[in-house]
Parts: structure tokens; C-alpha cells; sequence
């Protein structure tokens, strides 16, 4: 059985090696033991903290498997841009005619923008490849939903998550390679840590301010803008059929898209009810996300309910693992 906690310090090991199995596209988890101790320390202190409203904090979770290994990990960042610009390019189209010689030109447009100040960020989701299995990629990226249903005031009301763009084997960025390596002069990979390690201003200080024509990029850099990794494409679709859509905002190192929804209407939010616990045998009904409503203590798995049922039967172990007893209540969801 798979369940999604808390991150805590002791995780710090375990954190390590999945941000050095991820590889390059990770800007958020970086490979750095002491970077990661922050972020954990950070995820600690903001399920800690009483919160009325979005603002600095950051919420980490692992998977853990009934043995105690961590196979996964996921993250939400309540607002983005609060202390330092949060950038993305919006695609935009620019027009160039001439009624005299009957020439019409819609050319695309990249803008640098701060439009995603204030939302909050789905992030850092990597599922080591041995846990891939039996709806557990569902498992670990909709827990975070359950986790916003009950706490809304904590999240602010956009949320949105940056897909990792196309990028080969070698960690080479054809998107990077047409567009930022003229401003940068530096690898994609090295770009990508550098933002991980939360400097952002080197981005204000070498980008160009004016628009960018696509049409001046290689045509290897045009093909990839708004596309996603083929390791992320179950990702998008997941979070697709989460109600999150393209709203023309890209990534301004791989050209991967940017995704967004409203709070509310994210249907794994939508669609959660609150039941009460039950003690029961079964594997019977079918899969479903179940929580229990607590903050600090938070655990969610998967188990098998009746949609139409009034409680939520659960066995000594579920009920074990998500640290509730028959009576208390907990969220549900159908996976």
C-alpha cells in the first residue's frame, strides 16, 4: 500500500536520489543535499504555520510504500513571485500589413511576462520508474488536490503548473538552442540548476525586453514551443483531465507550456466528498482518493468505496495509514 505524507527531514536521503534520478528538466529539485534540506525545512515550517491566505509557503509530500521506501515526490508553492519575478514568455501574435502591396502577416510573438504573479504552482512531481504502476502516478499528483479541497484558504485561487518541454538524452534543449543560449552562453542544464538554486536574476539581467518574432528562430526551436517531454505527456493528460488548460504561456528555457485552472474548478476538488470512516473488509467498489482532513498529519491512498456509498469503508491497514479511526472524517474521490 502507497500513501502520500508530509515530507520531513529524515527524507532528505531519499529526496536526493530521486532529484538525482530525474535528471535535467527538474529546475525545482535540484541534486543539492543542502538546497533540498531547505525545501524540506520550508515544507515543515508551512504545514506548521497558521495561514489565512496564500503567501511564502510551500507544501512537499513523498510517496512512501508500506516498507517506509519514499518512491515519489510532489509539491505545491502556495504563491509564486512574492520575493522575485516569476517569468513565463505569453505567445502572442504581432501584425504586419500593407493595404498598397496587399501583404496580411501574422507573425507569433514571444513577450516576457509576470502574468502568473500570485498563483499557486503544482511542482517538483517525480515518481521513481519501479513505482509506476496501478494508478499511483494519479495517486501522487492528485493527493495534492485532496490536500487544496480541504484547506482552500491557504492556495490562491489560479492555479497552474509549468510542463517540462522537449529535450533529448543529453539533456540538450532544441528550444534553448535557438532562443536562449544567445543571451546566456551557457548550457541549458547549468541555466535550469541555476534557477533551481533560486537565482532568478540573472533572467531580468540577460533577457531581452522586446518582443521576440518566432519567425527568426530556427526551425527546430519553432517546432518545440509549447510541446512537452514524452516522459511528461502522461502528466499533461492527467492534469487535462483535471480541468487545467493552455492559456498560451511558455517555459522561457525549454518552451514547455504552461497549464492553469481555477481553484475551484479542478475536478478532483469538484468532485471530492467528505465521509465518514467506516471499518470494513474490502477490496470492493472501485478505486477512489481517500484523505483524512487533517493538515500536519496529512496522509491519502487509494482504496476501493462504493461511488454512491454514505461512508467510507475502510480496513484496519487504511485506516492505520491514514491515522483516522471509524467515525472520523475523511475526503474522497473517485480516481
Amino acid at each position: 500500500m502507497n500513501v502520500i505524507r508530509p515530507i520531513r527531514l529524515s527524507d532528505l536521503v531519499a529526496l536526493l536520489r530521486l532529484a538525482r534520478t530525474a535528471g535535467v528538466g527538474f529546475p525545482s529539485l535540484p541534486p543539492v543535499a543542502e538546497f533540498l534540506r531547505e525545501k524540506i525545512e520550508l515544507s515543515e515550517q508551512s504545514f506548521a504555520a497558521n495561514v489565512a491566505h496564500a503567501g511564502h509557503e510551500r507544501y512537499m509530500f513523498v510517496l512512501e510504500d508500506e516498507r517506509g521506501t519514499v518512491g515519489g515526490c510532489c509539491a505545491i508553492e502556495a504563491a509564486c513571485g512574492l520575493d522575485e519575478p516569476f517569468y513565463n514568455y505569453r505567445v502572442g501574435t504581432t501584425v504586419h500589413a500593407s493595404r498598397e502591396l496587399k501583404i496580411y502577416n501574422l507573425t507569433p510573438t514571444l513577450y516576457l511576462s509576470n502574468d502568473y504573479t500570485g498563483a499557486s504552482v503544482l511542482c517538483s512531481l517525480y515518481l521513481d520508474p519501479a513505482f509506476r504502476a496501478g494508478g499511483t502516478g494519479h495517486l501522487l499528483s492528485r493527493s495534492r488536490f485532496m490536500l487544496m479541497a480541504q484547506f482552500p484558504q491557504r492556495f490562491s485561487q489560479k492555479v497552474i503548473a509549468e510542463m517540462r518541454g522537449v529535450s533529448d538524452e543529453q539533456g540538450r534543449s532544441p528550444f534553448w538552442e535557438g532562443l536562449g543560449r544567445h543571451f546566456f552562453t551557457i548550457d541549458y542544464g547549468e541555466a535550469e540548476h541555476i534557477v533551481g538554486m533560486g537565482n532568478k536574476a540573472f533572467i531580468a539581467e540577460l533577457m531581452p525586453k522586446h518582443p521576440i518574432y518566432t519567425v527568426l528562430l530556427s526551425a527546430e526551436a519553432r517546432a518545440v514551443i509549447g510541446k512537452v517531454h514524452a516522459q511528461t505527456a502522461p502528466a499533461l493528460h492527467l492534469l487535462e483531465r483535471e480541468n487545467f488548460r493552455r492559456t498560451g504561456y511558455i517555459d522561457i528555457f525549454d518552451g514547455g507550456p504552461t497549464i492553469e485552472s481555477p481553484l475551484a474548478e479542478i475536478r478532483t476538488i469538484k468532485r471530492s466528498r467528505v465521509l465518514k470512516a467506516v471499518a470494513g473488509t474490502g477490496p470492493a467498489g472501485v478505486p477512489h482518493l481517500v484523505a483524512n482532513t487533517l493538515l500536519g498529519d496529512y496522509r491519502c491512498l487509494l482504496a476501493n468505496l462504493d461511488p454512491a456509498g454514505a461512508g467510507a469503508p475502510l480496513t484496519k491497514a487504511q485506516l492505520d495509514a491514514l491515522r483516522v479511526k471509524p467515525g472520523d472524517t475523511v475526503r474522497t474521490t473517485v480516481l
